[in-house]
């Protein structure tokens, strides 16, 4: 499906804005960016008036419609890469796609820009095979099928809730991996789309992503804010807590989540061996959350994605609230954004 293909009514394209100077990312994009409609959303932290190039539909949102939403001028849930998820808040679309402001378009092996936005909305359209795992990857893909012993019954998917696409250059490590490896680069693109099996973990980026906004939207959730939180990936977990709850609220309701295309080529950011000089506790807070949602089952009566969310929390709170405050301030913040899911969303 390419993009004229698409409907672009549905679709909104999110970008959290960490830097002012926005017109270079927005014109590499241009080619696959246009005739969309564009949610920017600048950081509550960032000082400098934006500056973004004209030939796009956009709107845009601050720490003043931030502060007007929650109704107080606490708009920290919303700071730093954060941002973005004021845009899923806002937006009236069915799809979502969410790239970083540190991304271009990549190339494929044949020297092609890689629409990343049509790849994206191509993988939330097709069904995902969550139940049996598929050994020729995504069977509704052309030249594609479902492979012999395939089970018949399985072979109509389930509906997909979210897309993680993947990245050249620099890969999403973690600070210890990408300082001991300063050099490493990503150069290895697989094409290939994947369904991520029923109740395996998997830890989502919010570099390159899109979901059915429809589907699962009130899952995507600012929970997880660690101390000393700063403004490149590998100093925040926000992301890979709220891929966590995403795909275990998907493996509950029936949905799939996809992994693989589309590649975004992404640039150079921050230092990892002066993040490491941080006191960052993100690491530990991981160690304690994979036990925790190995073990964890969602009542019967979570039918909702702003049900399971609240379940989600209230586990959290009494399981892992006592290990570490991130974690019960994490909680409260899951269940203050379903409330705030329901009131922007029932009075739009």
């Amino acid at each position: 499906m390419s993009s004229d293909e698409i409907n672009k009514n549905e679709v909104d394209i999110v970008i959290g804005a960490l830097n002012a100077d926005l017109t270079p990312f927005l014109n590499t994009w241009k080619p696959f960016f246009s005739g969309f409609h564009l949610i920017i959303v600048k950081d509550p932290d960032l000082k400098e008036e934006l500056n973004i190039p004209q030939g796009f539909d956009v709107d845009i949102y601050s720490k003043i419609d931030m502060e007007k939403t929650l109704g107080s001028s606490d708009s920290a849930m919303f700071s730093g890469y954060s941002c973005r998820y004021f845009g899923y808040l806002v937006s009236k679309k069915k799809y979502i796609v969410s790239i970083d402001d540190d991304c271009v378009p990549a190339k494929d092996p044949r020297g092609f820009l890689v629409d990343a936005v049509s790849q994206h909305v191509n993988n939330l359209e097709r069904p995902a095979t969550p139940l049996f795992f598929n050994t020729l990857y995504d069977p509704y893909r052309e030249g594609a099928d479902f492979v012999r012993g395939y089970p018949f019954s399985l072979r109509s998917g389930v509906p997909c809730a979210a897309s993680c696409g993947l990245w050249l250059n620099l890969a999403d490590l973690d600070a210890p991996t990408q300082a001991l490896k300063a050099e490493q680069r990503n150069t290895s693109y697989v094409d290939a789309v994947m369904t991520v099996p029923l109740k395996a973990m998997l830890p989502i980026s919010g570099i390159n992503i899109s979901f059915n906004r429809e589907l699962i939207g009130p899952a995507l959730v600012p929970a997880l804010r660690i101390a000393g939180e700063g403004r490149v990936r590998w100093e925040t977990l926000e992301d890979v807590w709220c891929g966590m709850c995403l795909k275990h609220i998907s493996d509950h309701l029936g949905y799939g989540v996809k992994t693989g295309l589309p590649y975004v080529w992404r640039n150079e950011r921050g230092d990892a061996v002066e993040s490491l000089r941080k006191k960052w506790e993100g690491m530990k807070l991981m160690e304690k959350s994979v036990p925790f949602f190995e073990s964890l089952k969602l009542p019967e009566s979570a039918v909702t994605v702003g049900d399971c969310v609240v379940e989600l929390a209230k586990a959290v709170k009494e399981q892992l609230g006592s290990d570490d405050p991130a974690f019960t301030q994490a909680a409260d913040a899951m269940v203050k954004w379903v409330q705030l899911w329901s009131s922007v969303n029932s009075s739009g």
